[in-house]
């Protein structure tokens, strides 16, 4: 056999057992965090289930601040929804609210444009803990094609992702703990 022959055989045979090993990556995935809020879940579902309200705390809003947001359906609850358009670390998208329990659970849709396609489901669980606590537990999950399954190959989404996910629900805390103040103040 020639070298390169050989070179050609290796290079099939590693390009092979790459494919297999994406392949037999997990096909789908979750994202979990959680905080506890000193306020109570009354407060802490108005600010996740108005979508007008999100700029407030989002993570993704501080990434770009130019960021367009439209708004369609509803003002709050299922039928709400949100789309964006901004750089390339917010990228593209809708979000749009499916499930709606007041003081319980925030359910959504996620789908991406750009800068890769993708469509998640969003949960936002919210339980009161003692007489003015809230325990969130912010989720997103779904299908890992092989474009993710290889992209998880090299990126720690859960970390990144999660990271995420803390920021904004440090976030959520601080307005919902002022609104809690405010209220009391009223």
């Amino acid at each position: 056999m020639s070298a390169t022959l050989v070179t050609l055989v290796v290079l099939i045979a590693i390009v092979g057992a790459l494919a297999l090993l994406i392949s037999r990556r997990p096909a789908a995935f979750s994202i979990s965090r959680t905080a506890a809020i000193a306020a109570p879940p009354q407060i802490v579902f108005d600010t996740i289930n108005d979508l007008r309200k999100w700029e407030s705390w989002s993570p993704w809003a501080k990434l770009d601040p130019n960021a367009t947001n439209r708004f369609s359906g509803p003002a709050a609850g299922a039928g709400a929804s949100m789309s964006w358009a901004g750089n390339n670390k917010v990228g593209v998208g809708r979000m749009t609210i499916t499930q709606s329990r007041p003081d319980e659970l925030v359910g959504m849709r996620l789908e991406f444009e750009k800068p890769m396609k993708a469509v998640n489901t969003v949960e936002f669980e919210l339980k009161q803990e003692g007489a003015e606590s809230t325990v969130v537990s912010w989720t997103m999950s779904g299908a890992n094609n092989f474009i993710g399954k290889a992209f998880g190959l090299v990126v720690d989404c859960d970390k990144m992702i999660g990271g995420q996910f803390e920021q904004g629900l440090a976030s959520l805390k601080s307005v919902s703990e002022a609104a809690r103040g405010a209220a009391r103040a009223a």
